[in-house]
């Protein structure tokens, strides 16, 4: 199942590399030919984009190592690592497009050409698409980085948009508006800086080990009552790292039963949690004995 998830996520990540590649070039040269700074700052992120989805690349690959001595939980917590560093590339191309289209809005250039818009129109349709495959794949893979890949094609998508609406405000306008298509660009910066924290503080909880996931709680809560001889759940914690999340449980059981039995008990229920748990990890189950029989094992 892990092997699975993994591969599915790398394949997804190479698709993401091709793309990108291929969409810098057009972008860098359709921009620079049509006199469109909103193309050339496109081409800017999706140069970016290449290098992100190569530290995806790597991280994925990174979390398939086994579980070793020194990490026994496996090498999963390298996702939110790639996820800090996806953002770092997001912030930074944000910040070359922001200086570049304040510097040529104080500066005149030539009118945009008519027929950028209709690599625009290509572009956009061909991002959001890519967003739409990659955001899917990411929560069939519980994979944090992949999200934020994902979200990398959104805002390509988004600053193409503003890039095409710009550069129509200054065709149909004419003179006097060629700076139009700078602050499109301008505008498609700022919204990058704000889904960077979008994409920066669900891997800052993971990281920390925040207490978001309340819906898998809730389902090993209802898996523990349903297993025989479970009677209840005291504890329960889950954390999350990269596509799998680790579980931590107490069970209440009859106190009376023998060691052995108690043991067989937190088997069967772990055996149940990951039938009904999407990508589990390490589960932990430590058996509680029953309210009734806490005085008489205390007093033993």
């Amino acid at each position: 199942m892990q092997e699975s998830l993994s591969k599915n996520a790398i394949k997804t990540t190479y698709i993401s590399i091709i793309g990108n590649f291929f969409l810098a070039i057009i972008k860098g040269i359709a921009g620079i030919c049509g006199h469109s700074y909103a193309l050339v700052a496109d081409a800017i992120e999706s140069t970016a984009d290449i290098f992100s989805s190569i530290f995806v690349l790597f991280g994925l690959k990174y979390a398939q190592r086994p579980a070793d001595e020194n990490h026994p939980y496996g090498h999963s917590r390298v996702e939110p690592l790639i996820t800090f560093i996806i953002t770092g590339f997001l912030i930074v191309s944000a910040t070359i497009i922001a200086y570049e289209s304040i510097h040529n809005i104080r500066n005149p250039h030539k009118m945009p050409e008519g027929w950028t818009l209709i690599v625009l129109g290509v572009i956009i349709v061909w991002k959001e698409l890519s967003y739409q495959f990659v955001i899917r794949k990411s929560r069939e893979t519980n994979s944090s980085a992949l999200k934020a890949d994902a979200w990398h094609h959104r805002s390509d998508a988004i600053t193409s948009a503003t890039a095409f609406i710009g550069i129509s405000i200054a065709l149909i306008f004419g003179k006097g508006f060629e700076t139009a298509d700078d602050w499109a660009a301008l505008f498609a910066s700022g919204f990058i800086l704000y889904n960077c924290y979008h994409i920066f503080r669900p891997a800052l909880g993971e990281i920390m080990d925040e207490n978001l996931h309340t819906d898998q709680i809730e389902i090993i809560r209802e898996v523990a009552n349903q297993v025989p001889g479970i009677l209840g759940t005291e504890k329960c914690y889950v954390r999350k790292a990269g596509m799998f999340y680790h579980v931590d449980l107490h069970a209440i059981v009859d106190g009376s039963i023998t060691v052995t039995k108690g043991h067989a008990l937190s088997h069967r229920l772990e055996d149940e949690i990951r039938k009904n748990l999407f990508s589990v990890g390490s589960i932990i189950i430590h058996i509680e004995p029953d309210h009734e029989n806490i005085d008489v094992l205390n007093n033993f």
